[in-house]
Parts: structure tokens; C-alpha cells; sequence
């Protein structure tokens, strides 16, 4: 019976692995396909990928007279080389895929690395004399060792306008801290960028805050949030959300 028990126990582990592995590769065909509905090449670019640099090990390989032992050390690194090309791939379809977007500064923003704070829904909105919020401007907010960086996207004239306007409230309530504004979109100025630019940007700003004084700006900003009315219909955080997470994949 103990034996028995013992094998009992034993079952659910590598049951559990294969579970693992198998949402894994799910994972990966995921991926894969929401990819390939924005770049048609994928499938072409990773075969090539991996007869490459196998390929290469069974060329080296063979000037050693261990063509076959090349190829086979070379293949898991060709699966690596594949498997790092298509997170680039993927990433690059992701932001292509909300550009242009309402709540694509927003999803943007969830690409940061650890350390920044940021609203998940925009801050200020203007959606002018429509109804619709495909044409609205707006603005996110972040807060990190830069200090405060405020988001605008939407038609140029109306989010810049909202973005200047948020700026000087921003000031007003923590004068010594610095802001830096970007503009997500077309068009010409030092600021304005794409969203797959943003985060690069953002990442390259020099540090002037500490832990503690994020955690004190995020409290006093807390305070200008709260005035805020509700987003209006047509933003939709839980999608803003989920686009921010097949960027990351």
C-alpha cells in the first residue's frame, strides 16, 4: 500500500510538467498567430531562422569531421534565435496594433520596466464637440525617478492644448519636481513619438527622484485624480490592459 501511495504521489508531477509545457507552447501559438495577422513574412522569417543556424553548426561541425554532432548542438539555439525573434516580431505588431488607437499612450505606458507608477486610465479628456472617442484627446500620467511624465494623444491641436493644461496643474501642485511631456502621434517636435517609442524615451530620462519622494507624488497627485469625472464611454481600461500585456509577450 505505501508503495502504492508513493506512486500516487509521484504522478501528479510530471503530469503537472507537461501541463506546463503544454502552456507553454500554447502560449507561443498565441503569439504566433496574433503576429502573423500583422506580418505575413513570421512563418518564412523563423523557418529561415532555424535552418540557419543549424545550418551554420552543421558547417562547423563538419570542418571539425562531427557534422551531425554540429547540427545537433546548433538546433536548440537555432529554437532559441527563433523563439527571440518572434518576441521582437510580436512586439513590433503589438504596438502596430494599437497606434492610432484610442488608449494606445495607456497600453504604451504598461510596457515600463519596474519602478514607474502610471494612471491605467487617462487623467484628462477632451473629446471635443463629438461624441465619439475615436477622435478625443487625452492624457496619462506616470510617475518615476524622472519625476512626472505626462502622455497626450489625439487630434495635435486639442492634446497639446490638454497637455499644457495638465502641465501647469501638475506644477502648481508640486512645483519642485520635474515634468516632461510627450505627445503620442504624427508630426513634427522633439516630444512626439510613436508608442513604441515612448517607453525608449522614457527609459533614458535622467533619475531626480527617489523611492520615497514617487510615493510622495503619487499622493499628492492622488488628490488632482480624484477631481477627475469618469472616464467617458469608449475607453475601455480592461482592453487598454490587455493590450499592454500582448506588448510584453
Amino acid at each position: 500500500m505505501a508503495r502504492q501511495s508513493s506512486g500516487a504521489d509521484a504522478d501528479p508531477k510530471p503530469a503537472s510538467k507537461r501541463g506546463r509545457i503544454r502552456q507553454r507552447f500554447g502560449q507561443i501559438k498565441q503569439v504566433y498567430e496574433m503576429t502573423r495577422r500583422f506580418d505575413r513574412m513570421i512563418g518564412w522569417w523563423l523557418l529561415g531562422t532555424l535552418v540557419g543556424v543549424t545550418a551554420l553548426g552543421v558547417l562547423i561541425g563538419g570542418a571539425f569531421g562531427h557534422p551531425i554532432y554540429g547540427g545537433f548542438v546548433a538546433f536548440p539555439l537555432a529554437l532559441l534565435a527563433a523563439t527571440f525573434l518572434l518576441s521582437k516580431r510580436a512586439e513590433k505588431a503589438a504596438y502596430g496594433a494599437i497606434e492610432g488607437q484610442p488608449g494606445a499612450a495607456g497600453a504604451a505606458l504598461q510596457g515600463l520596466k519596474k519602478g514607474w507608477a502610471y494612471e491605467q486610465q487617462p487623467v484628462a479628456v477632451d473629446s471635443g464637440r463629438s461624441t465619439s472617442m475615436t477622435d478625443a484627446a487625452l492624457v496619462f500620467r506616470a510617475v518615476g525617478k524622472p519625476g512626472v511624465v505626462l502622455v497626450a494623444e489625439g487630434p495635435p491641436g486639442r492634446a497639446t492644448k490638454l497637455l499644457n493644461n495638465e502641465r501647469r496643474k501638475v506644477q502648481r501642485l508640486i512645483p519642485n519636481v520635474p515634468v516632461t511631456v510627450f505627445r503620442v502621434g504624427t508630426g513634427d517636435g522633439e516630444n512626439v513619438v510613436t508608442p513604441r517609442e515612448l517607453t525608449a524615451r522614457m527609459g533614458k530620462l535622467k533619475a531626480q527622484l527617489t523611492k520615497e519622494e514617487i510615493t510622495a507624488v503619487n499622493k499628492r497627485l492622488a488628490s488632482l485624480t480624484s477631481l477627475r469625472p469618469p472616464v467617458p464611454q469608449g475607453i475601455d481600461p480592461q482592453r487598454i490592459k490587455s493590450m499592454g500585456r500582448q506588448q510584453r509577450r
